[in-house]
């Protein structure tokens, strides 16, 4: 099947013939002719696979057969992350760019006078954050009384990060004769019982089982100690031929620190995490996009929400504690039925989400042994241990807060580090009032100690 059978009019196959769209992927072939029939659709589709289009498609179409001269708002699409919202709209003027067919993104985490001024001017399809949609419509700035066709999209991930409650609140402000269009990689529990409650007789679309990897994509997993992943991931990057990658940070800080380790390497990188300003994240997404950088590091909050093509390398930095977060992430390579490489960093005490991954998926990751960091028997996978006893004021035990273990073992070759891994909470911030209040009260121990000898 190609687009052509699908009953699209001409302006949009122009639109998709010089995007280079030939072949529907299979959520957009089960999708699209129900959309275009006016019924509720429930997909159930991992990220990857086509879905912007398969929703797309359908409203551009309704809107060009059913002309409105008045510029109010009919489309409603809510996504998770500013990042997603930015391409569904990219998404959406690609296709219908020869359908004049307006359409507006808003998000948080940027000044709002310039979305104003776009509302003000008028849209027929708006996409949105959850958190900046509710506050311009509790300032009056947004109607959808209008509204037509509602879209939801990642609604697991909505969940995940918190959005739901938003979710429900826009839920109960737009109208109830509607077509509704709802899309989840996973349905938990919650989610399942959302769609039941705002979709009318749907018809499901799935197109993968849940949770499941993608085949195109070729997986790996390294066994490395926290303390060589980066030496790992520089003779990767130097020897292995690897073009673009994108690389996953379970932390903020710690996407910081890979970018500030590569940059000693002379590789181009940066990071993409909440903390950035909007203006930060666009601009290093669009030079990754533009080859101007070869590693974009990211948190969790950018696994669905970056979307660039031809990405051949996923590196999981960091193991994700959610099994179905590793999907999410090694989706971003191997989409639209192209080949993708997803490798995986496994520390001793992320065995145990490795072993939840391969259940989750079913699949069993092979494992790299012959490289410079590798660790001896990987396949025990340790016991929980209680965490380190502290005393008080925070300050750890004896030995200064330093890692004896750690420090008596060989670094499998790798160069030395010049900093500790850890120091005294209260040497972090030299000068400090808590280090100030410590100095005082040992001054004063002294003292009394040394008025207390005989003969003093």
């Amino acid at each position: 099947m190609n687009f052509d059978q699908l009953g699209l009019v001409e302006p949009i196959l122009k639109a998709l013939h010089e995007e280079g769209y030939t072949t529907p992927t299979p959520i957009q072939q089960q999708a699209i002719p129900v959309a275009l029939q006016g019924r509720d659709l429930l997909g159930c589709a991992q990220t990857g696979t086509g879905k912007t289009a398969a929703f797309a498609i359908p409203i551009l179409q309704h809107f060009y057969n059913n002309r409105s001269d008045r510029r109010a708002i009919r489309a409603l699409v809510l996504t998770p992350t500013r990042e997603l919202a930015i391409q569904i709209e990219d998404s959406f003027k690609a296709y219908g760019r020869h359908t004049r067919q307006k359409s507006l993104v808003i998000f948080g985490g940027v000044p709002q006078g310039s979305q104003v001024n776009g509302l003000r001017n008028g849209t027929d399809i708006l996409i949105a954050t959850p958190g900046r949609l509710l506050d311009l419509m509790n300032q009056g700035f947004i109607k959808l009384d209008q509204l037509e066709v509602f879209v939801l999209d990642e609604a697991d991930r909505m969940l995940d990060m918190g959005f739901i409650n938003d979710v429900k609140k826009v839920i109960a402000r737009i109208p109830a004769k509607r077509q509704t269009l709802f899309f989840s990689a996973t349905m938990p529990p919650e989610i399942a019982a959302l769609a039941n409650g705002i979709l009318k007789d749907p018809v499901k679309v799935e197109v993968t089982p849940v949770s499941s990897t993608a085949e195109t994509i070729t997986q790996s997993v390294y066994h490395v100690s926290k303390s060589d992943k980066k030496w790992l991931m520089v003779k990767l990057l130097q020897e292995d031929n690897i073009g673009r990658v994108l690389v996953f940070s379970r932390t903020k800080h710690g996407a910081d620190r890979i970018v500030k380790e590569l940059a000693k390497f002379k590789f181009g990188a940066a990071a993409i995490h909440g903390n950035k300003s909007q203006n930060a994240r666009q601009r290093a997404l669009n030079d990754f996009k533009a080859h101007k950088l070869q590693v974009l590091v990211a948190t969790d909050i950018a696994a669905r929400g970056i979307d660039v093509d031809d990405l051949t390398h996923v590196i999981n930095y960091d193991l994700p504690d959610v099994p179905e977060t590793y999907v999410h992430r090694i989706g971003r390579t191997g989409r639209a039925g192209a080949s993708g490489i997803a490798i995986a960093f496994c520390e001793e005490e992320d065995r145990i989400n490795l072993r939840d991954i391969e259940k989750l998926t079913g699949i069993k990751i092979p494992v790299v042994e012959d490289h410079p960091f590798a660790l001896p028997d990987y396949h025990i996978i340790p016991k929980a241990q209680p965490k380190e006893q502290k005393g008080r004021g925070g300050r750890q035990q004896r030995g200064g807060g330093r890692n004896t273990q750690a420090a008596a073992k060989p670094r499998s070759g790798a160069a030395p580090e010049n900093k500790p891994q850890s120091a005294p909470k209260l040497q972090s911030q030299p000068g400090s009032l808590a280090e100030a209040s410590v100095w005082k009260k040992n001054k004063k121990r002294r003292k009394k100690k040394k008025t207390a000898q005989p003969g003093a």
